[in-house]
C-alpha cells in the first residue's frame, strides 16, 4: 500500500518488453534506502516488485499487460518518473490509500497558471469519472491529489509549487497520457451498492435498477 506522497523522481534507464515478459530499470537514490529484493515500489503509480538492486537504481519485471493498461508505453529512456516505496507501518499517512493498481489512463488537456498554483485538466473515461467527487482524492501517476472540479468528461486538480517541484506532473504537456487510480473507498461503495459489475477490461458496467443488490432503502431500514 502507498500514500501517493512522492519520495523522489527517478530516471528511466531501460524499458525492454519482448514476448511475454519485460524489464524496467530505473535510476534512483532515496527509494533504495532500506530496500530489499521483493519489495514494492510505485513507479508513476504502478506497483512493481524489485528484482535487482544496484548502487544507483533498481530493476523490476514488467508484464505486457502492465504496458497495455498504463501510460508506460509512452516512456522513453531518460524520462523522469515518480517513485514511492510501500508505506511503512510506523510512518505518517500523509496522502490517501493508494494500492498501485491502475484503474485507467487519462489524457492531459491543459495546464493553466493561477497565481502560484497550476490548474491541470485531465480528460478521463466514464468509468473513472463516475467514481471521482469534488474535494475527493485521485492518484495521477501515483501522486495523491485533491479533485477541485469534475464533470462528465474531465476533472481538474490545482497543483501547489511544492508538488510541482517534487513530481513530474507539471512537466507533462497536452496530449500526454497519465496513470489514474480512483479512491478505493468509492470502488467499494460502488460494489456494495450494486451500481456496477466487473467487465473483462477491469472496469464496471452500469446495472439496471432491477439488477441492483444492496439498496439505499435497505440501508435506511437498517439504520444506515
Amino acid at each position: 500500500m502507498f500514500t501517493g506522497i512522492i519520495e523522489e523522481t527517478g530516471r528511466l534507464r531501460l524499458l525492454d518488453i519482448s514476448g511475454v515478459t519485460g524489464r524496467i530499470e530505473l535510476e534512483a537514490s532515496k527509494v533504495l534506502e532500506g530496500a530489499n529484493i521483493g519489495d514494492s515500489i510505485a513507479v508513476n503509480g504502478v506497483c512493481l516488485t524489485v528484482v535487482e538492486l544496484h548502487t544507483d537504481g533498481f530493476t523490476a519485471d514488467v508484464m505486457p499487460e502492465t504496458i497495455s493498461r498504463t501510460g508506460f508505453s509512452q516512456l522513453r529512456v531518460g524520462d523522469k518518473v515518480n517513485l514511492e516505496r510501500a508505506m511503512a507501518a510506523n510512518g505518517r499517512f500523509g496522502g490517501h490509500i493508494v494500492s498501485g493498481h491502475i484503474d485507467g489512463v487519462g489524457t492531459v488537456e491543459s495546464l493553466e497558471h493561477d497565481g502560484i498554483a497550476v490548474w491541470v485538466s485531465i480528460k478521463a473515461p466514464t468509468e473513472i469519472l463516475k467514481l471521482i467527487v469534488e474535494k475527493g482524492s485521485i492518484a495521477i501517476d501515483g501522486i495523491s491529489l485533491t479533485v477541485a472540479y469534475v464533470d462528465n468528461e474531465r476533472f481538474k486538480v490545482s497543483i501547489i509549487p511544492h508538488t510541482g517541484e517534487e513530481t513530474t506532473l507539471l512537466k507533462r504537456h497536452a496530449g500526454d497520457k497519465v496513470n489514474l487510480e480512483n479512491d478505493i473507498v468509492g470502488k467499494y461503495v460502488e460494489k456494495l451498492l450494486g451500481l456496477g459489475e466487473p467487465t473483462v477490461y477491469g472496469g464496471t458496467r452500469q446495472k439496471d435498477d432491477n439488477e441492483s443488490g444492496l439498496t439505499l432503502e435497505f440501508l435506511a431500514e437498517n439504520g444506515f
